[in-house]
């Protein structure tokens, strides 16, 4: 019998999962506000659960896919949550980013319910997910390890083993988001000045993909400036929380951050004015008169 897995948060990256997982040969429940998010994996040959508890009561493993710390919260330990309704044994992968030291306190709630946890981050994208290669930055016992190896086979290309103690995953995920954040915000300021300054945007950023001072925030993100299209896949609003958490995590230890400081004001600016749904690389237009490329006009 094929084994019962769970994914809670069908966005960009929990679709993914939870599709990788079921050409794996799982048995995939889903949970999800959605409704008809729900009922189109279904269609694809889930199983659609009405409720967290529902899930976690049917699942072996249970991988948390959700926006932030009080998301996980809710999905875990809210009302018909589903780490109270989970098998002794069964294992939780924690994959939203969040602030190691909340990612400590929710491996020790879970493990009071007889649970094991992975504190377990992800990166890469929705292609990644969508193609079962993401890179997971994970921590935690050797036991929920071994509980699901083959679930982490079939969801991720690499998977880091950072150390045995919760917390250690999240904190080099916050460090990733550090210099993803900044290498966006340096991005959008870049091309900006571009735009500004008349030159061709297209030609720009074939010079730029094509030198050393590509980045591969840029390559990936600016032709959305350039097609003008800012439909989200990362919101400008992830980064007003994951570099608020990089810089809540240096402040414990009066760490300085200048880079990561400038670009989170940045994304607070984009965001303030509107734009927090919007793609991440829509933080370009905080600079005066930059809404589309010249060429798209």
């Amino acid at each position: 019998m094929s084994r019962n897995v769970g994914v809670i948060g069908l966005g960009a990256m929990g679709l993914g999962v939870a599709r990788s997982l079921l050409r794996a040969g799982f048995a995939v429940h889903v949970c999800d506000v959605r409704r008809d998010v729900l009922d189109a994996f279904a269609a694809e040959g889930g199983i659609a659960c009405a409720s967290p508890a529902e899930l976690g009561a049917k699942c072996d493993v249970v991988v948390t896919l959700v926006v932030n710390a009080a998301q996980t919260e809710a999905v875990l330990f809210g009302d018909n949550g589903a780490a109270p309704a989970m098998k002794p044994g069964g294992v939780v992968l924690a994959c939203a980013t969040v602030a190691p030291g909340f990612a400590v306190e929710l491996g020790k709630r879970i493990e009071a319910l007889g649970l094991l946890m992975i504190d377990a981050p992800v990166s890469g994208g929705a292609a990644k997910a969508a193609s079962g290669e993401m890179t997971m930055m994970t921590s935690g016992p050797a036991d929920a390890y071994a509980a699901c190896e083959d679930v982490l086979d079939a969801i991720a290309g690499k998977v880091y083993r950072l150390g045995d103690a919760h917390g250690a995953g999240s904190k080099v995920k916050i460090i990733n988001q550090l210099l993803a954040g900044v290498h966006i915000a340096a991005a959008a300021e870049a091309m900006a000045l571009g735009l500004r300054e008349g030159v061709d945007p297209d030609a720009l950023y074939d010079v730029i993909t094509h030198s050393a001072g590509n980045s591969w925030m840029f390559e990936n993100r600016v032709p959305h400036v350039l097609s003008g299209d800012y439909t989200p896949l990362s919101a400008v609003d992830i980064f007003v929380k994951d570099l608020g958490l990089v810089l809540d995590t240096a402040r414990t230890s009066k760490f300085p951050l200048p880079l990561s400081a400038a670009a989170h004001q940045m994304f607070m600016m984009a965001s303030t004015a509107g734009h927090g749904g919007e793609d991440d690389i829509a933080v370009i237009k905080i600079f005066p008169g930059i809404d589309v490329p010249k060429s798209a006009k």
